[in-house]
């Protein structure tokens, strides 16, 4: 009796008695979700756009901000820096296209999942041999990043937000709408649609299916350029993160594998889900709920709403 009452009772009268303090614990569980949500726009993007789930997502993201940062070290002012690690992520998305992509036009996803998973690999071998396997720091002075808390007056008390997070935010809200304008309304956009929807079907009417793939692939860099250093910002970038990146796999399970927005709305909703179970009920349950808080979730999802809250939901005819 006393486990139930810890697990059921105890929370909500704690949150009566301390509501700043869970509006605090709500802040922070945004915040985190918009990390998350930054690491599988990513994943997104190319699924999307060609059907293929990256596994390398997570590589991406730590190969683009250790090129940045071994950049700037060598002496090039950041927004050079910036740049030149955004060539190279469209120099290795060519790269992709040209010796693993371009093979496996229409085979079953599962060879091309696989693949990524090769890629994964290759990746971080050759990140490991290029850029050493010592953690490095974003230059966050140099891009104007603060570190500093912004306290906010509340109730007669306070909460604390970090510029950092809320910097992460406004760029993800600004990148989410901006890539929803791009597979809405541009050429360029619905060509990806039509490529993810049938490649033969799209190489039948003159889409470049090559070049849409190199696009696509460049954007999620760009995408994994910002997710790393927004992630580095807050602590240090080494080969770890890629582990951290799976993290994105049960935010796409909410959200929709094909759905932008989705992915940031899945995102807030694990952030602030495991923030809560974690502060409310960690002790009930042992401790480490945000472990597997999120996969936990998904699994519910995959139950009763496999294609997620915004996910288009597939039909086949036998």
């Amino acid at each position: 009796m006393d486990f139930l009452y810890n697990v059921s009772i105890d929370p909500i009268l704690q949150i009566v008695e301390d509501p700043v303090f869970f509006i605090q614990v709500i802040a922070e569980g945004l915040m985190a979700g918009v990390m998350y949500s930054l690491i599988a726009l990513g994943i997104c993007l190319i699924y999307k756009a060609s059907g293929v789930f990256n596994f390398a997502q997570g590589i991406f993201i730590v190969f683009a901000v250790l090129c940045m940062i071994t950049v700037f070290e060598y002496g090039v002012p950041i927004i050079p820096a910036v740049i030149v690690a955004f060539l190279v992520m469209v120099a290795l998305s060519w790269a992709i296209e040209r010796i693993v992509l371009r093979n496996m036009v229409n085979q079953e996803e599962i060879i091309m999942f696989m693949a990524t998973i090769g890629l994964s690999f290759f990746l971080e071998g050759l990140g490991q041999t290029v850029f050493g396997g010592d953690s490095k720091l974003v230059p966050t002075e140099a891009l104007h990043i603060g570190r500093d808390a912004l306290v906010i007056p509340m109730f007669g008390s306070s909460i604390r937000l970090q510029e950092l997070d809320l910097t992460a935010g406004v760029i993800a809200a600004l990148l989410v709408g901006i890539l929803a304008l791009f597979f809405q309304k541009t050429p360029v956009g619905r060509a990806l649609r039509a490529v993810a929807d049938d490649h033969q079907a799209a190489l039948s009417i003159g889409i470049p299916l090559q070049w849409m793939w190199v696009v696509v692939w460049s954007v999620a860099g760009l995408v994994a350029l910002v997710a790393g250093i927004m992630w580095g910002a807050s602590s240090s970038v080494d080969f770890s993160l890629v582990v951290i990146a799976l993290k994105a796999l049960p935010v796409l399970i909410l959200g929709g594998f094909t759905s932008v927005p989705g992915v940031i709305v899945g995102g807030l909703i694990i952030g602030v889900g495991e923030k809560i179970a974690e502060i409310y009920w960690g002790d009930a349950l042992g401790g480490s709920i945000e472990e597997w808080f999120a996969y936990l979730l998904a699994l519910v999802f995959l139950m009763f709403r496999p294609q997620g809250l915004f996910g288009e939901k597939i039909i086949e005819r036998v």
